[in-house]
């Protein structure tokens, strides 16, 4: 699949082959539903948690006798019925993660990039790079790019110039090769690949 490359100031730089094992696959909902799940469950902290009976700093005395008062049994102020009481089942610090197979994982990342190049929010860039960190300058090239809100992912190493001055911009997320994942992609509605990146992704689905 042959595909035009841009330079960061809108220019025409020729064009790349794309791999169709990687770009050119018909995008399955499902496999993409179930990695966004995964990542989500995965970084969710899980540090919710209510006092259980024996966590309530509370008299243990029985409150009155057992017999004869024509109320109900109760041992401890800590039962959950009580006001200031403990919570019944209530949650407790736990890992929301599941398990995902790898092979599931890599096929899902390949389906969201070849859901990118099918609804034409591929660009990709010969390479992402600036002569210094100024927020402004590149908000004026992203604007001949008509890029507001989009994923761009570079090679192994990031030019910190680039990155610099993208963090200041909202919507634009800018990561390594090795940090691209099928939630950051989905979420943005472009994704810019550099050319870097291109041949990492190769050589990573070979």
């Amino acid at each position: 699949m042959k595909f035009e490359i841009t330079t960061l100031d809108g220019a025409e730089a020729g064009s790349v082959e794309l791999d169709e094992a990687i770009f050119g696959l018909e995008p399955r909902a499902d496999l993409l539903q179930r990695c966004v799940r995964w990542q989500l469950a995965k970084r969710q902290a899980g540090t919710h948690q209510t006092k259980q009976r024996g966590e309530i700093a509370r008299t243990t005395k029985k409150l009155y006798k057992q017999k004869g008062t024509g109320n109900a049994r109760h041992g401890a102020a800590s039962a959950p019925q009580f006001r200031g009481g403990a919570r019944a089942h209530g949650p407790v610090t736990r890992s929301h993660a599941h398990d995902l197979p790898k092979k599931v994982r890599a096929l899902a990342l390949r389906h969201a990039l070849s859901a990118k190049v099918k609804s034409a929010e591929l660009i990709v860039m010969d390479d992402a790079r600036l002569d210094e960190g100024k927020t402004k300058a590149l908000k004026e090239r992203f604007g001949k790019l008509s890029l507001s809100n989009a994923l761009i992912i570079g090679g192994a190493e990031l030019d910190q110039n680039f990155a610099r001055a993208a963090r200041n911009l909202p919507q634009i997320d800018v990561l390594p090769v090795q940090g691209i994942n099928v939630y950051d992609i989905l979420r943005r509605e472009k994704l810019v690949l550099t050319r870097a990146a291109i041949d990492a992704l190769e050589a990573r689905f070979k």
